[in-house]
């Protein structure tokens, strides 16, 4: 099993920035963890990943230049620092571990909501 908390969530005005993380834990090796979103009336989608083992990174081409993945193995927490924020990126966010075994992991997500 795998345990995500999501925190860093909150509201700023267009422009602004944001800085959450991913905390994980539990025995299960993980291979990946990205991040989601999902907006209101529209479906989740994929915003960003990261290796756990090598830190390889992606990151969706509607956040490029804008949305950084990084990870902290020290401390087991994967963040996601968001930089000129716009309205369309309000959603609640959430991240996901695959594990070694293939398996998913969801955390409860965290609101983000961008103001114009």
């Amino acid at each position: 099993q795998v345990q995500l908390v999501e925190s860093g969530g909150g509201s700023v005005q267009a422009g602004g920035s944001l800085r959450l993380s991913c905390a994980a834990s539990g025995r299960t090796a993980i291979l990946n963890i990205h991040w989601y979103r999902q907006a209101p009336g529209k479906e989740r989608e994929f915003v960003a990943t990261t290796s756990w083992s090598t830190g390889i990174t992606n990151v969706a081409d509607s956040v490029k230049g804008r949305f950084t993945i990084s990870r902290d193995n020290a401390m087991n927490t994967v963040f996601l620092q968001m930089n000129s924020l716009k309205p369309e990126d309000t959603a609640i966010y959430y991240c996901n571990a695959l594990s070694g075994r293939l398996e998913n992991f969801w955390g409860r997500g965290t609101q983000v909501t961008v103001s114009s």
